[in-house]
């Protein structure tokens, strides 16, 4: 039992360092490398950041973050960079553009669709009801 807690122990400790291995001297740069961490999404997990999963891929793009960044290059240049590699799905708020217009007008589009449905199928119970009102209270049979 003893040895169970010591590995569960040493295996958050190991997490625990992996996380601290990621901190940059430079507090500013630190800051904008987590925010840019939690504005980039991971594509293996695809509802995490690369700051949250601990996909292998997280880690490579959270890397290559970090080596951008004391490189010099811009948010923007790593925004940029990224998009062009991974497409704009590795944005968690991908830009407005004819690309994704799509993407943004979804919600819209299926909210309008379904009071559409939901307005047809009011009418034309309204309109049975009041030509055959009994027909309303009838179950519908099954061949």
């Amino acid at each position: 039992m003893r040895a169970s807690w010591l590995l569960v122990a040493f295996l958050f400790l190991g997490a625990a360092h992996a996380i601290d291995a990621e901190r940059l001297d430079d507090p500013a740069l630190q800051q904008r490398f987590e925010r840019l961490t939690h504005e980039l999404r991971c594509l293996v997990c695809q509802n995490e950041t690369i700051a949250d999963s601990n996909a292998t891929l997280a880690a490579d793009l959270r890397r290559e973050v970090r080596q951008m960044l004391m490189a010099g290059k811009s948010d923007v240049e790593i925004r940029a960079f990224l998009t062009e590699r991974y497409g704009d799905f590795v944005l968690y708020r991908p830009p407005v553009t004819p690309r994704t217009w799509l993407l943004w007008a979804a919600p819209a589009l299926l909210l309008l669709g379904g009071a559409l449905v939901a307005t047809l199928i009011i009418r034309r119970r309204a309109r049975v009801g009041r030509a055959d009102p009994a027909a309303l209270d009838e179950e519908p049979h099954n061949p």
